[in-house]
């Protein structure tokens, strides 16, 4: 059986093509016909650039498709860049206005993966549905980054100058339709010194997660190491502002008649040249702020607008040419200029040229270790040797002429290898030791000295007779010189110098602050435009300290009355109240770190860790107890000293004197005025009760003495807390008698309750730590006299 096809006729298939293109054309030259970019903006003809401005960031907010969810926003924001693109430029709005057309190719309206959209609403060419390959433009390969190169080069370098990054990918219609756009503003930015690169999203994931890239086409800005991201319409003038707003700000001081004085006289505290620049523009021009970026560590920089009506002093008298940009640089002499530079194109490689030759003063200051190296670097051959001409001096008034008179030497003998420098003793003291180290320093003094090894090995020799400025001075110094230069051996001394201090790093509190400053930028930038995958991580770790916070609270809240109820005092063991219990209620409020003290006995194991090598500031409270006296004193004693466990400086311990008996003595006799007590202590060995506050770092320990009530209880209320030192100062010769027979009885009364030991009660044992808490008092006010001990004795020569 034959089956005939039969096949559609040529001529009908080219109607029906023809039919397509013939609308598919009336389409767009309605869509071409209808275009006004006044209309979009919704301005009038007669607007004027600030008008269109305005109007265009009231639509840019409100038509961002990362804001706005409509589906035809990706085309309105589109039209509205493009609109703002034609009317920002006179030139475009005179053609627009004349002739009713852009400079395009293509209808504004309309953007080139977007151009069959509007078609019915129903059949477009779109990069989901339709995928090809993006021929790379060849002159985009110099500018690819990779992970290695970005992390060794490009972000080291941003600290110097910007960069301007494209993420990029194959399959990217965005991506080309941005291209144009791109290249211009590549041509524009490059010749300034702004860097480019561009990463490729498919091939350099690594480097693209890094940056916080996650979609192209983005464009991100890197500046001192921090990643911004652009997020208005893609528009050479907007990414040109992007960049100069990244920089830091205040780079360029513009300057006028009222304070052009004190920004040349800055050198004194800046250490730095100073650079005028003198244009007819308002603004700083931005090729100007990108060379003040990349020497904003040597040289400081200022503006002079040259409309100004309060620069009249200013340019009569340095004879300025108003018909070119003119440079004057200056260092020491703010009268004269050191050089200049007058050109009409001033380009970037000229800037860069004239600023490098200048980057320090006739003598500067060394203030770090990286300007040391630079002015005084180390030898490397013969030919390139360099001697550094250091004058060690003071800040004071007193030294103001001999500085002076070093300066005028400096520039009357300018030559390639001499580097001549300053230094003030005050602010580098151990470089100043190390190059005069038997002499106090106390007067100006010159050294030559010449750089060996990286590791501040250097060959020094230090000129006789110091330094004061007088022309003896000078003649002196001009021989060694001479002489130094036919015989480099003429450096005797060798010599190791240490790193030199950077008196302009900024104080904690500063760099804190800039780095909070930044955060927050960077949480209100992403909050702004949504990029909520780029927040992840700081959210993150938001929301677990506010959790660990709350959570922290909730426990505290409900475990609180349950750990209180063991804490309360039973009715026996409260201490009788007395006025000096409720004085120190009332005037301890240092609220206790823990419910319970710590208390450690000090034996061969700890003795070293609690004592010996006790870290500095730190002071052990030992108690001296026995094993009948054990329990009732380390209670008493953890209550009078309860109220002093919070501070994190004060360590508590016993020492079981049945076990070191000889410790004592031992550290009494080796105390500083010991002999004055040696004969009242070791008469009697019985030192339970008596509390130590040993000072391991310094050497030194305050004594308190237990109050032994017996009969009386007020008898020895004079005699408790005082130490060794404060007892014999207080002691008179008139009361001397009186008072032998006090101590005399005391002695009898502890050597009546020792012997008697079986018949002691707990009251008398509990009531030796009654003024504890008052000797505490005066410990932490330090008020307290300290005995200094040559050394500690050791637990293990003095055991039994």
């Amino acid at each position: 059986m034959t089956v005939r096809r039969h096949s559609r006729h040529p001529l009908t298939d080219l109607i029906t093509l023809a039919i397509f293109l013939l609308v598919l054309g009336g389409q767009l030259v309605e869509t071409t016909s209808e275009y006004d970019p006044y209309k979009i903006l919704g301005v009038s003809r007669s607007a004027s650039q600030a008008e269109i401005k305005k109007a265009y960031k009231n639509l840019a907010k409100e038509w961002h498709p990362d804001k706005n969810k409509d589906p035809t926003a990706e085309d309105m924001f589109i039209k509205i860049s493009k609109s703002y693109e034609i009317l920002s430029n006179e030139e475009r709005r005179a053609n627009f206005d004349r002739y009713g057309q852009v400079d395009e190719n293509q209808p504004f309206g309309q953007s080139q993966h977007h151009g069959f959209r509007s078609f019915h609403n129903s059949f477009y060419f779109d990069e989901a549905f339709f995928h090809f390959p993006r021929s790379r433009d060849f002159a985009d390969s110099k500018y690819l980054l990779h992970h290695v190169r970005f992390n060794s080069e490009v972000l080291p370098d941003s600290h110097k100058r910007p960069y301007l990054i494209k993420v990029t990918s194959d399959w990217c219609f965005g991506c080309i339709h941005i291209e144009p756009v791109w290249k211009e503003t590549v041509q524009e930015l490059e010749p300034l010194g702004v860097g480019i690169g561009i990463v490729d999203l498919g091939s350099e994931r690594r480097l693209a997660s890094q940056l916080g890239a996650h979609r192209a086409p983005s464009i991100i800005g890197l500046v001192n190491g921090r990643v911004t991201f652009f997020h208005q319409a893609i528009v050479r003038q907007h990414m040109r502002q992007f960049i100069e707003d990244l920089l830091p700000h205040k780079l360029v001081e513009k300057i006028t008649d009222n304070n052009y004085l004190s920004f040349l006289d800055s050198w004194r505290v800046e250490n730095k040249p100073s650079i005028l620049l003198f244009d007819q523009v308002p603004v700083v021009p931005f090729l100007f702020k990108l060379t003040a970026f990349a020497f904003r560590d040597y040289v400081r920089f200022g503006y002079v607008d040259q409309g100004d009506k309060q620069i009249t002093r200013l340019l009569r008298q340095f004879n300025i040419n108003t018909y070119a940009p003119t440079m004057l640089l200056f260092k020491e002499d703010t009268e004269r200029p050191v050089d200049i530079i007058q050109a009409r194109g001033m380009k970037r490689q000229i800037m860069d040229e004239f600023v490098s030759n200048n980057k320090f003063l006739q003598v500067p200051r060394l203030v770090n270790q990286q300007l040391f190296d630079e002015l005084c670097p180390v030898k490397q051959f013969h030919r390139r040797r360099k001697f550094c001409i250091l004058l060690i001096t003071g800040e004071d008034q007193a030294f103001v002429s001999s500085n002076k008179a070093f300066l005028d030497f400096a520039t009357a003998n300018k030559k390639d290898v001499l580097r001549f420098a300053y230094v003030y003793q005050r602010q580098q003291q151990p470089l100043c030791q190390a190059l005069l180290p038997n002499q106090p320093a106390l007067s100006p003094q010159v050294v030559i000295l010449e750089r060996r090894s990286q590791a501040g090995r250097v060959l020094y020799r230090s000129v006789s007779g110091g330094w004061n400025g007088s022309n003896e001075d000078k003649f002196r110094l001009h021989e060694e010189l001479e002489h130094l230069q036919k015989d480099p051996s003429y450096l005797t001394s060798d010599t190791t110098l240490p790193e030199l201090n950077n008196e302009m790093a900024p104080i904690f509190i500063i760099q804190w602050m800039n780095a909070a400053y930044d955060y927050i930028l960077q949480i209100y930038d992403d909050l702004l435009y949504s990029n909520w995958r780029e927040m992840m991580p700081i959210l993150s770790l938001i929301f677990s300290a506010l959790f660990i916070l709350f959570g922290t609270v909730i426990i505290q809240a409900f475990s609180e009355p349950g750990e209180n109820k063991p804490q309360k005092p039973k009715p026996k063991e409260q201490p009788q109240p007395d006025d000096d219990g409720s004085s120190r209620a009332n005037t301890s409020s240092r609220p206790p770190k823990k419910d319970f003290l710590e208390v450690t006995e000090l034996t061969d194991m700890t003795y070293i860790s609690n004592l010996v090598k006790l870290r500095p500031g730190h002071i052990n409270v030992v108690l001296v107890l026995t094993d009948a006296s054990k329990n009732a004193l380390l209670k008493k004693f953890a209550k009078e000293v309860y109220t002093f466990s919070g501070t994190q400086t004060l360590h508590f311990s016993f020492l079981n004197a049945d076990k070191h008996r000889h410790w004592m003595p031992t550290l009494l006799r080796s105390a500083s005025g010991a002999t004055h007590i040696s004969d009242e202590e070791e008469e009697s060995s019985d030192y339970t009760g008596h509390v130590l506050a040993l000072n391991g770092h310094k050497r030194y320990f305050c004594m308190f003495r237990p109050v032994f009530t017996g009969d009386d209880p007020s008898d020895s209320s004079s005699d408790t807390s005082l130490s060794f030192d404060s007892r014999r100062k207080s002691r008179s010769r008139s009361r001397s008698s009186s008072h032998s027979r006090s101590r005399s009885h005391s002695r009898e009364d502890r050597v009546g309750a020792k012997r008697g030991s079986s018949r002691a009660t707990n009251i008398d044992v509990h009531h030796k730590l009654d003024k504890l808490g008052l000797w505490m008092e005066r410990l932490m006010e330090g008020t307290l006299p300290r005995l200094q001990v040559p050394d500690w004795p050791s637990l293990k020569e003095t055991e039994s």
